[in-house]
């Protein structure tokens, strides 16, 4: 072999294997807008959190529910659940738990059945500012039985009573007093933001050690995680929100792999993998990734709901997801992804039918106006905000085209997008919103949408801007709806229940339903192990299990 060819075949090597074997850098379009476990739900912070922190129950790729701190989850069947009469008289359920051992925050600190109380406690307070405040509602007592074991008194039996994902530990040693010295606060204060490098907050295989925010976080490994070893030093997460920068640093070697749920669009990934295929491993997983767009329904607009079907009915979301993503991504006629076996299969559907669009709008009393823009009997226009996550280029392009559509049949979209951790953060968490936000919902399977369907969940001041109902609907038969579809045990009257829940959202439309994403991971050649769920679970809560190979 000549000098020059085995400098040619010795740069290859170098190009085909990480810079250095034992760090990664994965790149994400969003930077979180908290990293505390419990407030806020946002995929980049899950994704995050994945590597640093661990919930009690999750669904694995399989979409079985599993144990990650648990030693075994509990069922009527092995005896640690059993059904309890509360003290309102109700039937309830008592969930066994016990503590896999040699669990320890990052500071060397075991993480207890304290921190099991203390998370109830910030849980049920109402100022806490918690996500899912309902479930912390539920739990109307733990019971500590030692370091370890604790039990869970829920207040109700719901198919999915040992499903306790959302129950994500804080450390009592080192949040308790950021806590209890205003509650109210809280959610401004937590060490989980104002000190992320504390290692006393990590329980993963990972600890956060640096912080630039907005840009990236810096990880490196968790001296008291007793799991297997993950394979890496330190990874880096670095959040690009403009993905046609994003590929132009995998291109460039500067990030090493792109997560699915929070990478390249698939229109973009499809061009990608015919440029790049050869030096990149890309997955399209189909999952629960609900694409749509909510709207803000006291907006004397949009509380119409003619003028709601009538904005659905004027996009041609066939030709949308056939031209932009090589029709992999169904057309959504409700929350409910194709793939999710409680899918009702006759539901209310509004085709495309711009003539039909118009003929609501002119039922609705907005009349042809100036410039071809519908106005109502004041003169005012028929004018709807618009927003998404700025730097998205998929989503700026759906964006661009579905105002097309809304133009010609007289509506006047203004986009006004803004990046994702303000999106995420403050315009629909406080409800600053006024017209229209495009996002996904990532969910697991079966998942009942109490959050962002009742009426109770609506983020208020008074509620700490608790819930993710960010539309503001309110249905007395979708609260009851949903509270049955918890309680109800019978599959076939569960299944009843589920499809008269989708009817009432499909003929309401509290949000206009777009498409259900298949997300593209991209990854180097010489990683393997990556295992992407289709579901809420990130992919990196097994980042244990990701290796390099030759």
């Amino acid at each position: 072999m000549s000098a020059r060819h085995a400098l040619a075949l010795a740069l290859a090597l170098l190009a085909a294997a990480p810079a250095a074997a034992r760090d990664l850098v994965i790149g994400i379009t969003q930077f979180p807008s908290t990293l505390h476990p419990n407030i806020d739900s946002m995929a980049a912070k899950s994704f995050v959190l994945g590597l640093t922190h661990r919930p009690l129950t999750t669904y694995d790729a399989s979409w079985r529910r599993v144990c990650m701190l648990c030693t075994e989850l509990p069922t009527f069947e092995n005896g640690r659940a059993r059904r309890e009469t509360t003290p309102t008289g109700e039937d309830g359920v008592a969930l066994a738990f016990e503590l896999a051992p040699d669990l320890f925050w990052g500071d060397g600190t075991p993480v207890t059945s304290e921190d099991v109380v203390f998370t109830w406690q910030v849980g049920r307070h109402p100022l806490s500012g918690v996500t899912n405040a309902e479930l912390y509602r539920r739990l109307w007592k733990v019971e500590v039985e030692d370091a370890r074991r604790f039990v869970l008194h829920v207040d109700r039996v719901t198919f999915d009573y040992n499903a306790v994902g959302d129950l994500r530990l804080l450390p009592a040693h080192r949040e308790r007093a950021v806590f209890e010295a205003d509650p109210a606060t809280y959610r401004n204060r937590t060490r989980f933001d104002t000190a992320p490098t504390d290692p006393g907050l990590a329980m993963g295989p990972y600890r956060i050690v640096g912080v630039t925010p907005g840009s990236r976080i810096e990880l490196a490994r968790n001296p008291f995680w007793r799991g297997p070893a993950p394979a890496f030093e330190r990874i880096t997460v670095r959040a690009i929100e403009n993905t046609a920068a994003l590929e132009a640093n995998l291109l460039a070697g500067e990030i090493d792999m792109i997560e699915g749920s929070l990478g390249l669009p698939l229109d973009q990934a499809l061009a990608f993998e015919k440029r790049h295929g050869e030096r990149f491993r890309v997955a399209y997983v189909p999952g629960l990734v609900y694409e749509h767009i909510d709207l803000r329904l006291d907006n004397p607009i949009l509380a119409d709901v003619r003028v709601r079907r009538a904005l659905l009915l004027a996009l041609d979301r066939e030709l949308l997801t056939r031209q932009l993503f090589d029709g992999r991504q169904p057309v959504a006629h409700g929350f409910m992804s194709p793939l999710d076996r409680m899918l009702a299969p006759d539901l209310p559907t509004w085709p495309y039918d711009p003539a039909r669009a118009r003929a609501l709008l002119e039922e609705a009393g907005w009349r042809p106006g100036p410039g071809g823009i519908r106005r109502n009997a004041r003169g005012e226009p028929l004018r709807l905000d618009f927003q998404t996550t700025a730097g998205n280029r998929s989503r700026e392009l759906v964006q661009q085209v579905l105002q097309g559509m809304w133009r010609a049949v007289g509506v006047d979209v203004v986009i006004r997008n803004e990046p994702p951790r303000v999106l995420f953060g403050e315009t629909l968490g406080k409800r600053r919103f006024t017209g229209m936000a495009m996002f996904a919902w990532i969910s697991s399977p079966e998942n009942v949408p109490r959050s962002i369907l009742h009426s109770a969940e609506v983020p208020r001041p008074e509620n700490g801007w608790a819930g993710q109902n960010y539309t503001g609907f309110a249905d007395p038969r979708v609260d009851a709806l949903l509270d049955a579809i918890e309680r109800e045990l019978d599959e076939e009257r569960r299944r009843g229940l589920w499809r008269e829940l989708q009817t009432i959202y499909a003929r309401e439309l509290p949000a206009l339903p777009l498409y259900f994403r298949a997300d593209a991971h991209i990854w180097p050649r010489w990683l393997e192990g990556v295992e992407p769920t289709g579901h809420l679970a990130p992919t990196t809560l097994w980042v244990e299990r990701w290796r390099v190979v030759p």
